[in-house]
């Protein structure tokens, strides 16, 4: 039988991210059970300490067992912790040293969203790759450098290491996990009964770009800025450095720098951007969205869209677009 700890950690929890993992291992066990088979899990709440942690000032969760009682585990899952993440790290660190422990003991961990920042914190992803919500894509950067962030993956397995996209995705994590431990049979069982889509790895069709303007390099803010205004021109490299005084490479340099992206892919970004709220808000032909954040080859327009989103034009409107809901 293998053990499942979730860990009830200290601060503003996403109380679905303890509750998720819960449901899913006890209901296995349960449709186990019911075709005549033993359950294969053992699943605990695991705190720090025995106190009642209170979440959203009305949740209330108590561990069943606290790191100094519990010797061994089978899986760690890491809830995602909200707030300012610095505090979360130093609210939350008598979990890293057990964590650590486990793990060389033979443990697997997994973080749900961006309960990565605790598993980064333990130094296990270290040249690793892992994933976290995209709105948290900036900030984890800064604190874990050498962590590889993939934050367009919902899944990452370093073996036996595992990290979910942003919200809701963990059930992805959560399905593969459970996979891996079971059979397929077992997970499109889950997946059908709690009406969950299975086998989705990629969250870029959810992210929003936001453009990092948490720097201080004023030229760089002032060219994202005419970027973002001039949405409809095919602005180049060179046209920026230019407008702003700064030679080509200096310039690409310092935007890399501060921005986290390449001159050519912030423009693209911010474009493609415009086009998918266009898509999702008017009844614009795709050709029409396309010359609109000036673009001209159909080709290429599709190709950028469908690498920064996962899906094609058309499919993002049929996805989105209220217009294309009949009910």
């Amino acid at each position: 039988m293998k053990h499942i700890s979730i860990l009830v950690p200290t601060g503003a929890v996403a109380l679905s991210c303890i509750e998720g993992p819960f449901i899913l291992f006890n209901k296995v066990n349960e449709f186990l059970t019911d075709s005549g088979k033993k359950p294969l899990f053992q699943v605990q709440l695991v705190g720090a300490n025995s106190e009642t942690q209170v979440y959203d000032r009305f949740f209330k969760v108590t561990p069943d067992v606290t790191i100094n009682q519990l010797q061994k585990t089978d899986l760690i899952i890491i809830p995602a912790v909200n707030g300012n993440m610095t505090d979360v790290i130093e609210s939350n660190k008598k979990f890293f040293s057990w964590i650590n422990k486990q793990h060389e003991q033979g443990a697997e961990v997994a973080s749900l969203c961006v309960g990565a920042f605790l598993l980064a914190s333990t130094g296990l992803l270290e040249g690793k790759k892992c994933s976290t919500h995209w709105s948290m894509t900036e900030k984890f950067k800064e604190l874990f450098p050498t962590v590889d962030l993939v934050s367009d993956k919902i899944i990452t397995d370093e073996k036996g290491i595992y990290s979910s996209g942003g919200a809701n995705s963990f059930w992805n994590l959560l399905l593969y996990i459970l996979e891996k431990y079971t059979s397929r049979e077992m997970a499109v069982l889950f997946s059908k009964y709690y009406e969950i889509e299975i086998d989705r790895f990629s969250q870029s069709q959810f992210i929003i770009f936001n453009g990092q303007n948490s720097h201080n390099d004023e030229p760089v803010k002032k060219a994202q800025a005419f970027i973002e205004k001039n949405v409809a021109d095919r602005i180049s490299v060179e046209d920026l450095a230019a407008k702003f005084a700064i030679g080509r490479r200096n310039f690409e340099r310092r935007f890399k720098k501060a921005t986290n992206n390449t001159p050519i892919e912030y423009i693209q970004r911010v474009k493609i951007e415009a086009a998918k709220k266009s898509l999702e808000v008017t009844r614009k032909n795709v050709s029409e969205v396309m010359y609109d954040v000036g673009y001209s080859d159909t080709k290429a327009f599709r190709t950028v869209f469908k690498k920064i989103t996962g899906l094609s034009p058309v499919d993002y409107r049929n996805k989105y677009s209220r217009a294309s809901i009949s009910l």
